[in-house]
């Protein structure tokens, strides 16, 4: 109840305390561009990945692994890491890239200019026109597939930039903002989750570039990994999405594709940097570790 009796009165003209941000302060800011000159590493494959295992970098790394699982060669990638605790994502080739600082970024160099593709959702479909795979071929599968890759780019803000914000990020408890979205976010799940209920993929029979987008973050918060927030969301509830998301956390592209950028958790499941195959099998974290 203490936030709700601390009435906040905006200011008639809002100005930037870059002191208030949290642990995040060091790299939020309310403008644009470049903050220091710094060139991309650029690999022998045509796609070179910008990004950092997020729920948003492993939509484009589980996207890459599963066309190279089918037989892509075209698909081979590699992946460098951006630590955007670090700023990198400010970096002035990283801007060139992704005029927005976010990761994930993909420079596409397979055509006789290289291409910029910022935003995972749009990565995702491009990935998916340009090697003919997973996005139904017919107009009623290709539109379920498109509504839900777009519902997530949506709802998504409300379950990261909101709700794991105020619960797990933001300097103080507040009620009214994690009762906000915690709503928000059950809400969405009830949406999922009732959807499942009728098919066993988002777009209907068939895995889809839906599923590689949504899975990142529901399937996570299925798992009770995202922001430990299981207990309190009970997501265990959720019988369909439970289904759903242990079935693509089994696929083995999925695994591969998780490791790729990623700074935490076991280092036998940390693949900082991905330029080939092999490197799921001496490059993990706990190889680097151990090597003499």
């Amino acid at each position: 109840m203490t936030d709700r009796l601390n009435a906040y009165a905006p200011p008639k003209v809002w100005t930037w305390n870059k002191d208030n941000g949290g642990q995040f302060a060091s790299i939020n800011r309310p403008i644009a561009g470049a903050t220091h000159e710094k060139e991309l590493p650029v690999g022998r494959h045509p796609l070179q990945l910008y990004s950092l295992a997020t729920p948003n970098g492993v939509k484009v790394t589980v996207m890459l692994e599963e066309l190279l699982a089918l037989g892509h060669s075209g698909a081979e990638y590699d992946a460098w890491l951006i630590r955007i605790n670090d700023g990198d994502q400010f970096g002035s080739g990283f801007v060139e890239v992704n005029p927005n600082s976010k990761i994930p970024a993909l420079l596409d160099r397979s055509g006789t200019q290289p291409m910029r593709v910022f935003e995972s959702g749009a990565i995702l479909l491009h990935l998916a026109e340009k090697f003919g795979a997973f996005l139904p071929e017919d107009a009623a599968g290709r539109a379920e597939c498109l509504s839900w890759l777009f519902w997530q780019m949506g709802s998504a803000p409300y379950l990261g930039g909101g709700f794991g914000h105020f619960y797990a990020y933001a300097p103080s408890k507040m009620e009214y903002p994690i009762d906000r979205f915690a709503m928000e976010v059950k809400r969405q799940l009830d949406v999922l989750d009732r959807r499942l209920g009728l098919s066993p993929y988002l777009a209907g029979d068939q895995y889809s570039i839906a599923d590689i987008a949504v899975w990142p973050w529901y399937g996570a918060l299925a798992e009770g990994l995202l922001y430990n927030a299981g207990e309190f969301l009970q997501v265990d509830s959720y019988a369909n999405v439970q289904r759903w998301a242990k079935q693509i956390a089994a696929r083995p592209a999925v695994q591969r594709g998780r490791m790729v950028n990623r700074t935490w958790g076991e280092p036998a499941s940390q693949l900082w940097e991905r330029h080939e195959a092999a490197d799921f099998d001496s490059k993990t974290q706990d190889k680097i570790v151990a090597a003499p």
